[in-house]
């Protein structure tokens, strides 16, 4: 047999390098590697990453399908069909393989048309067309009993607030701030008749969560709406990381409360994801604040990340955990550099990826990779499809590349599959 498994002899043994790079005095920054690297170098080494590539994925496929569905169902007014759909996958938390929520995606195709309309018109600097978000008013009052209806409604107002806020210039941010709290306000008065708990609707605790942006002092309002909504559906990871983000000194908390919401959050998961809510809740908020590390517990979010793959091995989710670690846990030097503890924690997360490569990875997923390299909730106007998928495949070999470069510049090959990572001779 050609291939060789990498537990079997000549296995690929991390620590010779990481012996060299303490000897040097420092972890070696990785992405700063792949910059200073000759690119020709790097070229060749990422041909011998053997790694199968899904520009499609069945993830992908999942949620398109139920956004085209919702869209679809919209477009045709079939509002009861609508409802009653989304009180289905509500109900029966329906999701896709990933993890995403149906009813969160059914919603988003149901009021696209409008919300794009309204984000073109201000992107163009005019006022938006009110028939759009008047035509979803008008069916939520002639089905005023169905909270889906509502729900639509109400996020297409959400929507189209946060819209008048991102297009807000210095000149005209008064005015387009009052327009964001007057769509938020008329969000929260759709909802009011509706409680997620009473009526067993994850998609409306998660509206009331998304609500808190526009209270000027949240406080602990914060835990205790991302509570009810997590007690409702814990199996969603999108829950917990929403709750992480939002409990950043620049949102609506502090380092300490985020810490203390993570550990509660994993006692009142436990039975689902052991400790992998606690890693679920910091991911994004290490995403899009490093100084989250300082008070991150390292060994508590190791230990999370390998229970969520014991209990989630869908490609989609391990290729999400290893472009984490291996982009935005990768250890920086100069003036990006955190104090020694803090950086060693980095080093313990990103360490991560060696395991979750040789053990786990079998197929890439390139449009992950590339929007990891994105900050959580960036929408930038972004290129185009075929050059995310570039992007990603590039960014993903190379960080795998240069992770095993010293196991590979020999002229041999690494190869993944369904039984794991295996390593091919040079011929």
């Amino acid at each position: 047999m050609p291939f060789e498994p990498i537990s079997k002899p000549e296995p690929i043994d991390p620590t010779p390098r990481k012996r060299r790079a303490q000897a040097a005095g420092r972890w070696p920054d990785l992405l700063g590697l792949l910059r200073r690297r000759p690119e020709t170098d790097l070229d060749i080494l990422t041909k011998r990453i053997l790694l199968p590539s899904l520009p499609v994925t069945d993830e992908e496929m999942a949620r398109a399908m139920h956004q085209d569905r919702g869209q679809k169902l919209a477009r045709q007014e079939m509002w009861p069909e609508l409802a009653q759909l989304i009180e289905y996958t509500d109900a029966g938390r329906l999701r896709t393989p990933g993890g995403e929520n149906a009813t969160t995606l059914l919603a988003v195709g149901a009021r696209a048309d409008v919300v794009a309309a309204a984000e073109d018109a201000l992107h163009d600097g005019t006022e938006p067309d009110p028939s759009g978000i008047d035509a979803l008013e008008e069916v939520q009052a002639e089905f005023p009993e169905s909270y889906p209806c509502a729900l639509i409604a109400a996020l297409a107002h959400i929507d189209i607030g946060w819209a008048w806020r991102a297009t807000a210039t210095d000149r005209t941010r008064p005015a387009h701030e009052l327009r964001f709290l007057e769509h938020f306000k008329r969000a929260e008065d759709m909802l009011a008749p509706f409680d997620g708990v009473d009526l067993d609707a994850p998609s409306l605790a998660s509206a009331q969560c998304a609500l808190l942006a526009s209270r000027r002092q949240p406080g602990m309002r914060v835990a205790d709406d991302y509570e009810r909504l997590i007690d409702l559906d814990p199996d969603s990871p999108r829950h917990m990381r929403a709750l992480g983000e939002a409990l950043l000194p620049a949102r609506y908390g502090s380092y300490e409360v985020l810490d203390l919401e993570a550990r509660r959050t994993v006692s009142r998961t436990a039975e689902i994801w052991g400790t992998g809510a606690y890693t679920w809740v910091y991911l994004d908020a290490l995403a899009t604040d490093s100084n989250a590390l300082a008070q991150l517990d390292g060994d508590f979010f190791v230990d999370g990340l390998r229970d969520i793959v014991a209990r989630r091995r869908d490609q989609h989710v391990i290729n999400q955990l290893s472009a984490f670690c291996g982009i935005v846990m990768a250890p920086k030097t100069g003036k990006q550099r955190l104090s020694g503890p803090v950086e060693a924690t980095r080093r313990q997360i990103h360490d991560c990826l060696d395991w979750l490569l040789e053990n786990h990875l079998q197929e890439l997923h390139p449009l992950i990779w590339s929007q990891t390299l994105l900050s959580p909730g960036l929408t930038p106007a972004l290129p185009s499809r075929r050059a995310l998928v570039a992007k990603g495949r590039q960014t993903a070999l190379r960080v795998i590349a240069q992770r095993f470069a010293e196991d590979i510049e020999d002229g041999s090959s690494i190869a993944f599959s369904s039984s794991g990572m295996y390593r091919l001779p040079a011929l």
